[in-house]
């Protein structure tokens, strides 16, 4: 049947507000016989968000509206649309629903921006068509999404191992002021494995480990500490394909940030300052400097997937 037939009090939609994440330590481990890399990934959530609204519908469809739209794919190739699917598949009844995304959520950025989309939607339609299903179900339906979908519906910061789907939610003892310089183009997240494996061919790569000391200033709120515990295993791969983004990072560092690292497999690269004034500091010299193509503030920790209308 499909979704939300003969429910009662059947909503006519939902919308639900999804964050980004940067990857305050990401550290890689060689490649698994499936493919994949086991992670020490820990996540933090930023105030920048993609909001997902879902309504019924004769069939499963996908708008997308915002900076960058024109990049989301509208097939169901998108996570949002699987999501729905998945969750549609597991009750027996047809994903029939229009999800429409606001992207403010940089794409091909290394920030989640489509694993959020997919929280969002599968939130969403749990919400609409009634399921109230368990956190622990739509957890699982996130870690078949893929690897960082788990953490766009938890949201804060969090430990991601194995292939960082699994998760510790940490605890975070204060706020941290962040800027994020949006590149032009993508990197492809599986291209930058790739070249990870071909920068440590022949190399013992070590088993990924938390690092205690950014857990640590996580933990206490200490931004000094975490700028020096700040870590991507996975930088050396995005540079390595995109060397300009080393330019990037050196005047963002020249404005005052305390540390800067690319975010995730790229091209973004994230900038850690003192304080909102700094940021705001650091994001105009990047916009000026013409090594990106915009700069975003943001605060953190930002919250998971939250129903904001319906």
């Amino acid at each position: 049947m499909s979704a939300g037939e003969g429910r009662e009090g059947a909503r006519e939609s939902v919308t639900v507000r999804v964050p980004a994440k940067v990857n305050v330590q990401l550290a890689v481990g060689g490649a698994r016989p499936d493919g994949f890399h086991d992670l020490a990934n820990v996540f933090l959530a930023v105030g920048l968000y993609d909001e997902v609204t879902v309504r019924p519908a004769q069939s499963l469809t996908i708008t997308c509206s915002g900076p960058d739209a024109g990049q989301v794919p509208l097939d169901r190739t998108n996570l949002a649309a699987r999501a729905a699917e998945l969750l549609a598949a597991r009750h027996g009844i047809s994903p029939d629903v229009h999800i429409h995304i606001a992207k403010d959520i940089p794409v091909a950025g290394g920030m989640a921006g489509g694993s959020a989309d997919g929280a969002g939607a599968l939130m969403a339609c749990d919400e609409l068509w009634g399921l109230r299903s368990s956190r622990a179900e739509l957890l699982a339906i996130c870690a078949e999404l893929g690897s960082d979908v788990p953490f766009s519906l938890v949201g804060r910061a969090a430990l991601g191992t194995g292939r960082g789907e699994q998760l510790d939610e940490l605890e975070v003892g204060g706020s941290f002021h962040w800027v994020f310089a949006v590149a032009d183009g993508g990197l492809s997240t599986p291209a930058v494995y790739r070249e990870f494996d071909r920068l440590n061919e022949g190399v013992r790569v070590p088993e990924p480990v938390a690092s205690a000391p950014l857990l640590e200033a996580l933990r206490t709120g200490d931004v000094l500490a975490l700028a020096d515990a700040l870590s991507n295993d996975l930088q050396p791969a995005a540079l390595s394909l995109r060397p300009s983004l080393a330019d990037t990072l050196s005047v963002g560092v020249a404005a005052g940030a305390l540390a800067s690292l690319v975010s995730g497999s790229g091209p973004t690269t994230a900038f850690l300052t003192k304080d909102e004034e700094s940021a705001r500091a650091v994001a105009a010299a990047l916009t000026a400097s013409g090594t990106c193509r915009t700069a975003r503030v943001a605060g953190a920790p930002a919250a998971g997937a939250t129903v904001v209308a319906g």
